[in-house]
């Protein structure tokens, strides 16, 4: 017995053939492009800061006051030995 054999339909071998028309079109068009690349890629896109200026002055802030506070802790501790 085993599994039952997949049915092909016209229609879904003809869809599949077009498909397969088209893509093979595509890649046979970009063929002769080889290390030609558009203008539109190469220009410099201006996307401004990925992490905004707040953000990092926030992210510094607590950083640094951290870092203040425990000098303040160990100094008030008193000496280790």
């Amino acid at each position: 017995r085993g599994f039952p054999q997949k049915r092909s339909t016209m229609a879904g071998n003809r869809n599949s053939s077009r498909q397969t028309r088209l893509r093979s079109k595509k890649f046979d068009e970009n063929i002769n492009k080889r290390g030609k690349v558009t203008t539109a890629t190469t220009e410099k896109r201006d996307t401004g800061y990925t992490v905004s200026p707040l953000l990092l002055g926030f992210f510094f802030f607590v950083l640094v006051g951290s870092s203040v506070f425990q000098v303040i802790r160990n100094a008030q501790a008193g000496p280790i030995f």
